[in-house]
Parts: structure tokens; C-alpha cells; sequence
């Protein structure tokens, strides 16, 4: 199978990997960003929550590519966000699908019965981690110079925010993060068809 050797990080991967995480980081974005933005004026909806819910899943491609791309092979501090950080979204991925395709359906008793046990602080600690993951892989992003500065340092700052913010209950402020956070992965998603100059190790 034909390869390419990215001009950032020297490393070989399959052609089409760039062009897919930023088809899927442009559809994560959206799929955040949008039905966010709706629920500021509509408040929570079963099609809003379904979309948001299914997000994190087409954030992967994204966050694999966004690492090939501006990472130097023998950057370990990369390589330790990098894992953090897809870890975190792995486990908060799993968490937003639970809230918004099963838990939002439940009756309000039930719900309230539900996260008396061990569900909200498993839904607490995925944030967390991925909160960590984001702080992390946004200071890499920063440190890269490669990726653009402005979409790094909303990484950095508006995910963990989000993601610790996203067990509460809605509210305007995590409409106004759900748009900024799918802003910024579209931005980023964009960006990676650019070319850029290596980053020293």
C-alpha cells in the first residue's frame, strides 16, 4: 500500500489519514458545535442530545491525525499528551453517549436513583481525565509553533472547562462552550491540510 512521510513529523502513514481525520474533525466539530448552539434557545432536545452524544466517536480519527501531524518523533511529552488525551476521550466519549442517548430518556426519579450510585463519580472522573488529557495535548499543541496559536490555546483552556462542566445540568454557558469547542476542532480539522515546517524536538 502506497505511504507519505508527513513534512512535520517525518513519520509514515497511509495517504488518506490527514484527508480522513479532517473530513471526521470537521464533522465532530459541527456535530458539537451546532446542536449546542441550537439548545441555548431551545434548551435540550432528543435530536440536539443525539447528535452531540455521537461526536466524540469521529473525534478519534481527528485527535490521531492532529498528533501525526505536528509531533516530532522523539518528543515524549507529545507522545504521554497524546495518550492522555485520547485515553480521556475515550472514556468521556463513552460518558456523553450515556448521557445524551440513555440517560436523558429517563424519567427524572430514575435518573436521580441512577447517579446516587457509583454513575456520577465514574461520569465525574472521565471529565477529570480528559479534562488533564486536554490541558496536556494543548500545551504540546502550543509548544508544536506549528499548529495555529489562537485554536491551541482554546484547546488548552475551553475543553477541560467543557468537559468538566458537561455532567451539570445545561445551562448558557455550556451552550456558549459546546460552540467554541466545535469551532475549535474545526479550525484545527482545516489546518490540517496545511503544510508546515518541523518543530524542533
Amino acid at each position: 500500500m502506497a505511504t507519505l512521510t508527513t513534512p512535520t513529523t517525518g513519520t509514515t502513514v497511509p495517504p488518506g489519514l490527514f484527508r480522513f481525520g479532517r473530513a471526521s474533525g470537521i464533522a465532530a466539530g459541527a456535530l458539537i458545535g451546532v446542536p449546542g448552539a441550537i439548545e441555548g434557545f431551545t434548551g435540550e432536545t432528543a435530536p440536539t442530545s443525539t447528535l452531540v452524544g455521537v461526536s466524540p466517536a469521529l473525534a478519534f480519527p481527528f485527535l490521531i491525525a492532529l498528533y501525526l501531524r505536528h509531533a516530532h518523533p522523539r518528543d515524549r511529552f507529545a507522545l504521554t499528551a497524546f495518550a492522555t488525551n485520547l485515553i480521556g476521550l475515550g472514556l468521556f466519549g463513552a460518558s456523553a453517549f450515556t448521557l445524551n442517548l440513555a440517560l436523558f430518556h429517563l424519567p427524572q426519579p430514575a435518573l436521580q436513583t441512577l447517579l446516587e450510585g457509583p454513575t456520577r463519580p465514574a461520569l465525574f472522573a472521565s471529565a477529570a481525565l480528559f479534562a488533564v488529557g486536554s490541558v496536556l495535548f494543548g500545551a504540546f499543541l502550543i509548544r508544536s509553533r506549528t499548529a495555529p496559536t489562537a485554536a491551541s490555546w482554546l484547546y488548552t483552556g475551553a475543553f477541560p472547562l467543557f468537559a468538566l462542566l458537561a455532567p451539570l445540568p445545561d445551562s448558557p454557558l455550556t451552550s456558549a462552550l459546546h460552540a467554541v469547542v466545535g469551532t475549535t476542532v474545526v479550525w484545527l480539522s482545516l489546518d490540517l491540510g496545511r503544510h508546515r515546517s518541523a518543530p524542533a524536538a
